[in-house]
């Protein structure tokens, strides 16, 4: 880029800051009005609910704000490329974002097509399209070498429902090819897409491995999202994969995402809120293979026993190996939830308040919840005296991933 060209992107960042989502809104309108067959590609709930246009108005401006260095916008565009690849997006469907965002930056802003500032934001997409490009060929090479892995989507059958709380059940996939699994990482997780009968099309998700590696089936753990009638909607995918008999077939896509279990080899510490636990079990599963070398802390806060999933996978795992402390958390306990049998704490966590032998200052932190959940632990974590790059963490909901 000139530094004409990089002095014209810098000057629309207080225009993205306050129109940034009326921008991307209208751009989502525009490009999904004229390719209504990547409305199979994206995720329709989060384009109900606005949150699509409001993290694509997030990267906007954040790549907007870096022009001269997007290098430190790499961490974001590994995790981004790991979504694009489990949604099989490939190099022409830049292409397509491309000419929709520039006609949308021209349309919204009232600016022709020939003005330099879109030139200038045609070469900084330009840019951004070939790191994204790159980054998942890598990917795409990586699934190719990887024995049992596949490209796009392969056809999975149901072979087996196990409900693991009021709100989670856990599904069995098989491949109907009756083909090889990969070994994956644990933590890393698939993307799923059925067919939703109130949209008459079928619509992508990411849901994250539930176990470690197995020879003939992957698990997802799936939280069912029933909405409230008023400003929670039900979520399509989740209900539909509720509601699928044992025997229907979905579509999957190969295991990918760059949190995992890094070291099992050091101590490792694993804190969850909700379905985020689904990471923490198929990293636990992973140790337990290993026969768990060294001590683990499984923390997890949830509202109740009625949604407490696995807690009884936990509880026969603890029994078996003395390695492996837990500490339980329930904000809204029932009166039949025993305290000391079925959790620990009652009550928000706060590890502010949890003994220095569960959260050792050498061991390997991940996190994985609400986005205000997880702030909190982090800071917690770090106000503990845990060095922040010993953290990880992954999101799950809008801008991260999945469920």
């Amino acid at each position: 880029m000139t530094p004409q060209q990089i002095d014209l992107v810098k000057a629309t960042v207080p225009v993205l800051r306050e129109n940034g989502v009326a921008l991307t809104g209208y751009f989502y309108n525009r490009m999904l009005g004229n390719n209504p067959a990547l409305k199979e590609t994206f995720n329709m709930g989060h384009q109900r609910s606005g949150a699509q246009a409001q993290a694509l108005a997030g990267a906007v401006l954040a790549y907007a704000e870096n022009i001269e260095d997007p290098s430190v916008l790499l961490p974001v565009v590994e995790l981004i490329a790991h979504k694009h690849v489990s949604l099989n997006i490939q190099a022409p469907d830049y292409n397509i974002v491309g000419e929709n965002l520039l006609h949308s930056i021209s349309e919204v802003l009232s600016i022709p097509m020939e003005d330099p500032l879109i030139d200038a934001w045609a070469t900084a997409y330009g840019q951004l399209a070939d790191l994204f490009i790159s980054t998942e060929k890598t990917i795409y090479e990586q699934h190719q070498q990887t024995k049992g892995s596949w490209l796009g989507w392969r056809n999975f059958k149901i072979a087996q429902k196990v409900v693991e709380s009021d709100e989670i059940t856990s599904i069995y996939l098989q491949p109907v090819d009756g083909g090889d699994l990969p070994k994956y990482e644990a933590g890393q997780y698939i993307s799923v897409r059925v067919f939703v009968e109130e949209l008459g099309l079928k619509q992508p998700r990411q849901y994250t491995l539930s176990t470690s590696p197995q020879a003939d089936y992957l698990r997802i753990s799936v939280k069912r999202e029933p909405g409230n009638g008023t400003d929670q909607v039900a979520g399509w995918v989740s209900n539909t994969l509720h509601g699928l008999p044992e025997g229907s077939e979905i579509e999957v896509s190969a295991p990918t995402g760059n949190f995992y279990l890094i070291d099992p080899a050091k101590r490792n510490v694993f804190i969850s809120g909700g379905v985020g636990l689904t990471p923490m079990i198929a990293m636990l599963n992973q140790l337990v293979t290993l026969d768990m070398p060294q001590p683990v802390t499984f923390i997890h806060a949830c509202r109740s026993k009625q949604v407490h999933a696995m807690h009884q996978h936990i509880h026969d795992l603890k029994a078996k190996y003395p390695r492996l402390s837990t500490l339980t958390a329930y904000e809204f306990p029932h009166q039949a939830d025993k305290l000391g049998e079925d959790y620990d704490v009652a009550g928000r966590l706060d590890l502010s308040t949890v003994d220095a032998a569960l959260l050792p200052v050498n061991a390997d932190y991940y996190l994985c919840g609400p986005m205000p959940f997880m702030a909190e632990q982090q800071k917690a974590l770090v106000a503990r005296g845990i060095p922040a790059e010993n953290i990880h963490s992954e999101a799950f909901g809008t801008g991260g991933v999945h469920h």
